[in-house]
């Protein structure tokens, strides 16, 4: 006998190959009825769900039909997350922050997600959701104050650079311990639904963590309870520096880990912003309609690398994302709207110029603030939201410190 060890298909120096990868044709894929029984459905993780095609025309019956309007303001959101992430990664390089992580390549995910979903619904995000709070305007100066860790810092310190909270935005406290994602959403559906509320739970993590007990613990409560969640998996490729087949991409779709426990599974071109929206609201119809979860896998491309303190170029070749079959999502879109009409390059180039104003105004103003080091949030928060009502050891401390 022999061990098996997985390994990627190139390293660095070789010739970039996604030959590996089965993608089937823009508006090849069903669209079967929000109510089919599971038992009926079971072939669609191993297929992919595609809207645009190469000429970013929407085709098939998972097009959503999604105003004009509404795509520009998709758009826009998605232009904007690119920008802020350019502007800020250039900041941690300017020594001015710790810690930042990119979400190039994944924009239309988040920004989709975000805009097709209520307001009273609860998204558990990885780290690379920042355009689910772009798509719903959240203030790009908050934004930069959390990240330089200020005294204006919105979470007064408590979180790391990126790991955003917003609830009153539907976006879950962040943690780098993304299988914890998964068991929240759940729970927090559970709890809606037992409440009888009208909001579902999204659930996101990476591939790389389908391999982790948490991700299977999860699944399980969301089938045996029909939680109303959508729980998804960002299989960008790459897991810090581990490909997907560490994580079983090589025996079956991520997507296809939903048969195991009886609920739908969808496999989406995560580079697509009609085919984002559109399994989202499908899956999303099922959650209210109380026919339970839905695993949604979205195939992308983590363009840059994992996060500030990651070299890509060690462990892929350099000009790997130049072979990405599936584009790029901001790219995409934009050629669909301008096929369709409602756009062109000068409005196109003249929402960039807007855009990176918004970002540099914002970071000045933050840096007026204070950047690291340079100005934090008073030490005294550090006694606060640590429990609801504070104990004994909580009033000792503060007191010991003269506060």
């Amino acid at each position: 006998m022999q061990l098996y060890i997985p390994e990627p298909a190139t390293r660095p120096g070789d010739t970039p190959t996604f030959a590996h990868l089965a993608l089937a044709g823009a508006g090849e894929v069903e669209r079967p009825d929000v109510a089919a029984d599971e038992a009926g459905i079971r072939h669609l993780p191993y297929t992919l769900v595609r809207v645009l095609d190469d000429d970013g025309q929407a085709v098939g019956p998972w097009n959503p039909q999604l105003d004009p309007a509404l795509l520009v303001s998709g758009l826009t959101a998605m232009l904007r997350t690119r920008i802020f992430d350019d502007r800020l990664f250039r900041a941690h390089r300017q020594g001015k922050t710790s810690f930042y992580m990119k979400c190039t390549g994944e924009e239309a995910i988040a920004v989709a997600q975000s805009m097709a979903l209520a307001s009273e619904d609860m998204c558990f995000p990885t780290y690379r959701m920042l355009g689910w709070l772009m798509a719903r305007d959240y203030p790009l100066d908050a934004l930069v104050n959390q990240i330089f860790s200020n005294a204006a810092d919105p979470l007064a310190g408590r979180q790391l650079p990126i790991l955003y909270s917003a609830r009153d935005y539907g976006f879950y406290s962040l943690s780098g311990n993304l299988g914890s994602r998964f068991g929240h959403a759940v729970g927090w559906a559970m709890a809606s639904a037992y409440r009888g509320d009208e909001g579902i739970a999204l659930g996101m993590v990476g591939d790389g963590t389908t391999a982790e007990g948490d991700f299977h613990e999860a699944l399980t409560f969301a089938a045996v309870y029909r939680a109303p969640v959508i729980l998804c998996v960002t299989n960008n490729q790459w897991a810090i520096s581990s490909f997907t087949g560490i994580a079983g991409a090589e025996t079956a779709t991520f997507a296809a880990k939903a048969l195991a426990y009886g609920i739908p599974g969808l496999r989406v071109d995560g580079n697509d912003f009609l085919a984002v929206w559109a399994a989202t609201q499908w899956a999303a119809e099922r959650a209210r309609a109380n026919l339970g979860s839905t695993l949604i896998e979205f195939v992308t491309y983590r363009v840059a690398g994992h996060s500030t303190s990651d070299d890509p170029t060690q462990y892929r070749p350099k000009d790997e994302a130049d072979h990405w079959p599936l584009g790029d999502p901001v790219d995409r879109l934009k050629a669909h709207l301008i096929a369709i009409g409602a756009w062109d390059e000068a409005r196109h180039e003249a929402l960039t110029k807007q855009i990176d104003g918004e970002v540099k105004a914002a970071v000045k103003a933050a840096e007026a603030v204070g950047t690291l080091g340079a100005s934090k949030p008073p030490v005294g928060e550090m006694f606060e939201c640590v429990f609801k009502d504070a104990d004994w050891r909580i009033d000792e401390q503060r007191a010991e410190l003269g506060l």
